[in-house]
């Protein structure tokens, strides 16, 4: 993240974001695929790091080797063709002001029910409990049903999951280099590759 100053001197913090140029490499149609979409693909990579069957595949769209593939549902048989470059200009040429974007969350393991739910523990340390701080407590399950409900809230696995963020606020657009600033954080690490739905 990095921040910017308004037009009203606030300070804004915002997220940075390169949005392509992205590369059409299929347009499927519902006469011949059963459904309509475009396939968009972004990122560079050398020929060595790509499979023969892809490398075939962005040859026949006349690009070269990219390292994410991703589709978009909709019926764009008749603005877009194979080969065409999609920039930033095109995405917000209607003067979008919001957008909506996924991504997949930072994964961070294992976590216990304080960290993942935001429990308060099981309390002081008075008669004997001097290893309970940070634990569950009871679950409520006793003879009856005899089972942990489905969707108790417990340790395990936390984060990595697909999230969307609605309605960022577009701060500015740098064409030049295909960058968006959007106003707050977006899902995922540095680097991380992110959906963009205006």
């Amino acid at each position: 993240m990095t921040s910017v100053f308004g037009a009203d001197g606030k300070n804004i913090p915002c997220t940075v974001i390169e949005a392509g140029p992205c590369v059409v490499t299929q347009i499927r149609t519902v006469e011949k695929d059963g459904y309509a979409a475009v396939q968009l693909a972004y990122d560079e990579i050398s020929e060595k790091h790509t499979s023969k069957a892809l490398e075939g595949h962005f040859k026949k769209a006349g690009t070269t080797p990219k390292r994410k593939l991703v589709e978009f549902e909709a019926d764009f048989a008749k603005e877009l063709n194979l080969g065409d470059v999609i920039t930033v200009n095109d995405i917000l040429a209607d003067g979008v002001e919001f957008v909506d974007v996924v991504g997949t969350s930072k994964g961070k393991g294992f976590q216990g029910v304080v960290h993942r739910y935001h429990f308060a523990g099981v309390g002081g340390q008075t008669h004997g409990q001097h290893n309970r701080l940070r634990k569950p407590g009871s679950l409520g399950a006793s003879s009856w049903p005899s089972r942990v409900f489905p969707g108790m809230r417990m340790g395990g696995h936390m984060g990595n999951e697909r999230v969307k963020i609605f309605n960022l606020k577009v701060v500015k657009i740098i064409p030049e280099n295909n960058l968006i600033i959007v106003k707050g954080s977006v899902p995922g690490a540095k680097g991380s590759y992110v959906l963009l739905e205006a």
